[in-house]
């Protein structure tokens, strides 16, 4: 029977995720060959502490968790949008620990980037050199050709990776989608609506291979993995956060291709839930901190974070409330702007 919600916000990791009903037709992909997916700690040495207690401690709203699931239940990506400090990027690392999709691929986007950054990475300059030095051994002939293939030199993006035919979706965090030029939410369209792409170097070449298999590296592992004659095609849509701090307008054809979450600022109550989670019950002084935090609110942006650290400065200073209430307002200075000498 399909399951909903598949996500919960609950913080006990389960394969919830098996029990997705099938996709709407116009979402159904049939990549292969079908791959196991990864370990929960393939990218243990890479792996963020910070990430990783974000990921056990996140708070869900119950809109949060509505909208994950319809993401989920209709293999759309989730544009989530929100000021700095709302648990965005956490968000994907919440859902992937809760279901167990392995690591988090993560794409972090600049006014540069493109979408070929996103798909893979290939390196001529170093097949060149390899070629070359190929061919100062005894054996050149035979080392050469070894040396030059170009899956040697190509390492799958984020994007590239999430797209394989993974058995179950993997997680996939596009950060800060606002920050790209113009052109790269269109581009992004073609990819995420098709859950597939080529590569045009391996199709040029995969005439020189008897079946146009190669293996090539993924993101984020030295794992290598088949790609036949130069396509990729997924097999469970992956899980897609794309995040923005809402500093742009998106194209109606981007935002249709989207389910669209907006996160707010915390209230009262979900505040002692975020502080709970990452510090513990909190205590007089930190419930002070809390109303103080949500009435400067208004007048300037603030991150969680901002509170967080205050109110483990309080509890680890043994400082006395004059000056903790001084070290709380440099701790927490408006965002965006120079901090305003307004009483705390």
């Amino acid at each position: 029977m399909p399951l909903w919600p598949v996500y919960t916000g609950a913080p006990a990791p389960h394969d919830g995720i098996t029990k997705l009903p099938p996709p709407p037709p116009w979402r159904a992909f049939d990549g292969a060959p079908v791959l196991d997916p990864p370990a929960e700690d393939d990218d243990a040495p890479a792996a963020s502490p910070d990430r990783a207690h974000r990921a056990a401690t996140y708070q869900a709203t119950s809109d949060t968790v509505q909208l994950v699931n319809a993401a989920l239940y209709l293999r759309r990506p989730l544009l989530v949008t929100g000021p700095p400090g709302t648990g965005k990027s956490s968000l994907a690392y919440a859902v992937a620990r809760e279901l167990r999709l392995g690591p988090v691929l993560r794409w972090n986007i600049t006014s540069r980037s493109t979408l070929g950054d996103g798909l893979y990475a290939y390196d001529p300059l170093s097949r060149l050199y390899a070629a070359r030095q190929a061919t100062q051994q005894p054996d050149a002939p035979s080392a050469a050709a070894d040396a030059t293939g170009i899956e040697d030199h190509l390492r799958l993006g984020p994007l590239g990776t999430a797209l394989l035919p993974y058995a179950r979706p993997r997680a996939l965090l596009i950060d800060e989608i606002d920050k790209s030029d113009l052109d790269l939410p269109n581009d992004l369209l073609h990819v995420l609506e098709e859950g597939q792409y080529e590569i045009p170097e391996l199709v040029r070449t995969s005439r020189d291979t008897p079946d146009g298999h190669v293996e090539v590296l993924i993101d984020g592992a030295d794992q290598r993995v088949p790609v036949e004659r130069g396509r990729v095609r997924c097999k469970a849509f992956p899980f897609v956060v794309l995040t923005s701090n809402g500093e742009r307008e998106f194209p109606p054809a981007f935002l249709r291709r989207c389910v669209s979450l907006r996160l707010r600022q915390p209230d009262d109550d979900h505040l002692a839930e975020i502080v709970r989670a990452h510090l513990g019950e909190p205590d007089g002084y930190a419930q002070q901190l809390i109303h103080r935090f949500l009435s400067r609110v208004g007048s300037g942006e603030l991150a969680t974070d901002q509170l967080l650290n205050a109110i483990y400065m309080a509890r680890s200073s043994g400082l006395g409330t004059d000056s903790l209430d001084e070290l709380a307002e440099q701790l927490m200075p408006y965002l965006g702007r120079s901090p305003q000498p307004d009483a705390f």
